[in-house]
């Protein structure tokens, strides 16, 4: 079990966190106290003019150790210390080796260029959530849903908004990946992303090849060993809701929040951002039309007030085209994280899962190995009580075989006596008496069937007439055959829940801190893209009042004073006529 302290993969982590799951012994009896929520860390500093692209590379990325033996040119220029990023340049659509055409999106990782369906993407996910179990692997954008095949029918797939969203969002899946401390190190990465490979060829040859059936049975930290299947074929198979003797009560206030975390986020906080979302899209359309009526009624009219009409409706088309940037940013800067998240959320339920159905396992198993020892020792007492029984036995035995010997003894001396006294006569009678002959035998008819029936009862006697000893003694051994299997099962299943356990609660802390940054940088886009909206109307409207201002005084202006003592009342007479009677 000890073989398992170094394989840890977050060692490297500078705010890895101790945790009793990482002793030599699986104990979930004597269990740490929750772990407490990272503090916040500070991106690096940004200048107003720079965006940054998301998912933030700042404070949630671990520095990586020094690499210097590297897989291929992929490896290579990931892990060459700069800060990456893979890029999604295009959505083709194409027919190659289809009958149908379907949308391939251009990947750019370096100086490599890759051509991937959405059906790869999955595959590849997929294949990642099962060469690492105990691993949050990023969410991909969710596949179209039937309510949107079924109204835009044929053109779903080629909705340029959807594919512009699935670009986006599978750019932030790959980055996710190049940026995890041990995601970023599997090949199966960098031939995705080596335009010269086939995918297909990749899916077919390990370690996808290699991996089982039943990701349970097979150990945690690599599910393609197959030196150990046969170990792991004697684990039991629990299911989700398997209640827990001892369980973790960390993992247990994980499940809460998450629980937490997925309803805000699924709840309150999609609802207010697609009714917000809604609103804007409805406000941006309402200066679209006002803008046009504003242009056209500008026609209508010459002079000073034309220009004035015209310069408003510029102004409200200006509102027009920054709320729908906004919109826009606010979707993908906003919106499309906080699906994402609801997405993870539903990842980490199904860690915690697989983590409760290792712990569920090792309860099992151990429980098993109790009863067996249990049963073993009631086989052994009733083996040690039998030994009693016979040597108590062969003790009467011998006593009984002693006395009857010394009867006999006297017995045939006073036999011999008796023949002297009777002579030869008697043993003449002996010989000439001869029984009577029994005659032939009866003819012995059988049913119809019993043939059957009697095959039947010789082999139940036979079962019946077995050697209870021997049965028993049998049993001993095979019990003792079954207990060793289960110790080495125990001690697997320790393993497992050790490295599950303390891999998990690795990647949750990392995960919490990848959140802490990107929410923090979700919160700063929506402030800049709401500065950005203010100071571009606000141009827009100065402009807009500067043209206004030039529009000629009313002709029935009210002489200086009359204009400054109605100042002085604060409002102007609203009654005045074009003839200057009221």
């Amino acid at each position: 079990m000890e073989a398992l302290e170094d394989e840890n993969p977050f060692d490297s982590e500078p705010e890895r966190l101790q945790s009793d799951s990482s002793s030599s012994r699986a104990n979930i009896s004597a269990l740490s106290s929750p772990v407490q929520q990272q503090p916040r860390l500070s991106s690096p500093p940004t200048s107003p003019n720079r965006r940054n692209a998301f998912p933030s590379p700042g404070s949630h990325r671990q520095p990586q150790a020094f690499k210097t033996d590297f897989c291929c040119a992929r490896d290579h220029w990931l892990h060459s210390g700069e800060n990456v990023e893979i890029l999604i340049t295009d959505a083709l659509k194409t027919s190659v080796n289809s009958t149908s055409p379907y949308i391939t999106y251009v990947i750019r990782a370096g100086n490599a260029e890759a051509h991937h369906r959405y059906s790869e993407f999955e595959s590849l996910r997929n294949s990642l959530v099962k060469l690492y179990p105990t691993l949050i692997v990023p969410p991909i954008p969710s596949k179209q849903s039937i309510g949107d095949y079924a109204i835009k029918q044929a053109k779903a797939k080629e909705d340029a908004a959807m594919i512009a969203r699935r670009k986006r969002m599978l750019q932030t899946f790959l980055n996710r990946i190049a940026r995890h401390p041990i995601l970023s190190n599997e090949h199966v990465f960098h031939r995705f992303l080596d335009g010269e490979v086939s995918w297909a060829e990749v899916l077919h040859s390990p370690p996808i090849s290699l991996l089982p059936k039943n990701i349970l049975k097979a150990p945690s930290h690599k599910p393609t060993d197959q030196t150990a299947s046969l170990a792991y074929a004697a684990l039991p198979n629990p299911s989700a809701a398997h209640p827990l003797r001892r369980p973790d009560q960390r993992f247990l206030d994980s499940e809460v929040f998450t629980n937490k975390f997925a309803a805000h986020l699924s709840g309150p906080m999609e609802k207010v951002t697609r009714r917000t979302m809604k609103r804007w899209s409805d406000f941006a359309q309402d200066h679209s039309e006002l803008g046009a009526t504003m242009n056209g009624f500008s026609l209508n009219e010459t002079g000073q007030l034309s220009t004035a009409l015209e310069k408003t409706g510029q102004a409200i088309d200006a509102t027009y085209m920054s709320t729908t940037k906004l919109l826009q940013e606010f979707e993908q800067n906003w919106a499309e994280p906080l699906h994402e998240y609801t997405q993870f959320a539903s990842i980490i339920k199904k860690l915690l899962q697989y983590r409760h159905q290792k712990h569920a396992q090792y309860e099992m198993t151990q429980e098993a190995l109790e009863a067996k020892r249990e049963q073993l020792e009631e086989l052994e007492k009733s083996e040690r009580e039998a030994r009693r029984l016979e040597e108590a036995l062969n003790q009467g035995r011998s006593s009984t075989l002693r006395t009857s010997s010394s009867r006999s003894e006297g017995e045939t001396e006073g036999g011999e006596q008796s023949e002297v006294e009777q002579g030869p006569n008697h043993r003449q009678e002996e010989s000439v008496y001869l029984p009577p002959h029994p005659g032939p035998n009866p003819v012995k008819r059988r049913a119809p069937g019993m043939g059957l029936l009697s095959a039947l009862s010789y082999t139940l006697h036979g079962m019946m007439d077995v050697d209870p000893e021997t049965a028993r003694r049998n049993s001993i051994t095979k019990t003792k055959e079954t207990i060793s299997q289960l110790e080495d099962a125990v001690h697997l299943a320790a393993q497992d829940l050790k490295y599950s356990s303390s891999t998990i609660q690795a990647d949750l802390d990392r995960f919490q801190r990848q959140k802490v940054a990107d929410l923090r940088e979700m919160a700063i886009s929506m402030a800049r893209s709401h500065r950005d909206w203010c100071k571009k109307n606000l141009e827009a409207w100065e402009e807009a009042k500067a043209e206004i201002a030039k529009i000629p005084e009313h002709p029935n202006r009210l002489p200086d004073d009359a204009t400054n003592g109605a100042s002085a009342h604060g409002r102007r007479d609203s009654m005045a006529t074009i003839d200057g009677q009221q």
